[in-house]
């Protein structure tokens, strides 16, 4: 119990939009279940975002800088939303490390400060908050 108190008043950047995009996602998730290519969970939350007027950007492009160069090779987002939030999504037995190191990646080429890290994977919703 003394955790749970200790850790209640936490604040996470952008707590409503991320409660608003995970509450889409477990939407999806039920419909669908497990066991789909990641494409697929993709396609459905796009219905969905759309359905619940939440604002994103699909397969968003970042360039990739190095030393002052930008790099030919670019660094495409799962999703981008509310313009502040990337969406990674998974559809894997579970979430390892890289996945992690991955989004990190992710945020900092992007210069975010929070991403959501989804899997539809497991027969319950697994979501990470990842913070920059």
């Amino acid at each position: 119990m003394d955790l749970i108190k200790k850790y209640d008043n936490i604040k996470y950047p952008y707590q409503s939009e991320s409660f608003k995009i995970i509450g889409a996602c477990m939407e999806v998730h039920k419909i669908l279940g497990k066991g789909l290519l990641e494409i697929v969970y993709k396609d459905a939350l796009e219905i969905e975002f759309n359905n619940q007027n939440i604002q994103f950007e699909r397969e968003k492009k970042f360039d990739v800088e190095y030393k002052g160069a930008t790099l030919n090779h670019n660094f495409y987002a799962d999703f981008v939303v509310f313009d502040k939030i990337i969406l990674e999504v998974k559809a894997q037995n579970g979430l390892v490390e890289e996945h992690y190191k991955q989004t990190l990646n992710y945020l900092a080429i992007s210069k975010m400060k929070l991403a959501l890290l989804i899997n539809f994977g497991n027969d319950s919703l697994n979501y990470n908050r990842v913070i920059l």
